[in-house]
């Protein structure tokens, strides 16, 4: 049987809980997203998820995001619903010099971009919760806690919500690295590396203060998420499988 059957890869499954922490609605669940993180055996991992916001107007997003062996973006898929109706879908891709868009949205109609880029992206992101902490391999951790600033981070919407577009944007992030934690969720007790996105030039509103905890093991797999300011939100891994081949 193992000459016909070949199964090398790795799959995470899991399920992240939105809740708000607004004195008024204080834990009142918001949303949900739902994932799979496939890492292959040559190092390339896509992410498959699917996130709910129920706050009005409600938000229905299906992403599917690829990775090199060096965590550098490869392509991405983005489809969004807002208030129950199509707002857009498009593809994106990511080569050493350049990004391109195809999309369809309500508002702009058929799109197609093209951006030159000052290095190899980095990161991309797509608004998938899960997906926030895959940015953080951007990170220098061999200069230990503090913050770093990085000259482009490319995005699908500058929506706080990722609500718009989908379309290429680009701006320039600073995170910090806060330390080593070890933390519990839902989904059990981790060794932590805590993140806090601060500063984003680009955006057309300043997103709050966002901290971030993800797993240490080198897959950067989201636990935790706190967003201040006016949103006051909180994220938390309730659930992880892990599937052998």
């Amino acid at each position: 049987m193992s000459d016909i059957l070949q199964v090398d890869h790795v799959n995470y499954h899991g399920r992240i809980a939105y809740l708000s922490k607004k004195p008024d609605r204080m834990d009142q669940e918001r949303g949900r997203e739902r994932f799979t993180i496939t890492v292959h055996s040559d190092g390339h991992r896509t992410c498959m998820a699917q996130s709910e916001i129920d706050d009005r107007p409600s938000v229905m997003r299906n992403v599917a995001l690829t990775l090199d062996e060096n965590w550098h973006p490869l392509d991405c898929f983005v489809r969004i619903s807002v208030g129950d109706r199509f707002m857009g879908s498009g593809w994106f891709r990511f080569s050493e010099d350049e990004a391109e868009c195809e999309t369809y949205t309500a508002i702009e109609g058929r799109v197609s971009q093209k951006m030159s880029l000052i290095e190899r992206p980095r990161a991309f992101v797509d608004h998938a919760i899960i997906c926030d902490s895959w940015v953080l391999s951007m990170f220098d951790l061999s200069k230990g806690p503090g913050v770093q600033k990085f000259p482009q981070l490319l995005m699908s919407s500058p929506d706080h919500r990722g609500a718009t577009g989908p379309l290429l944007v680009s701006i320039s992030p600073a995170i910090e690295y806060v330390g080593e934690e070890k933390i519990t969720v839902g989904a059990g007790e981790f060794d932590a590396l805590h993140f806090r996105f601060g500063e984003n030039v680009g955006l057309p509103n300043e997103h709050p203060k966002y901290d971030v905890w993800c797993t240490a093991d080198g897959h950067y797999i989201f636990l935790r998420g706190a967003v201040y300011g006016y949103m006051m939100t909180y994220y938390e891994l309730m659930d992880l499988e892990i599937e052998h081949g």
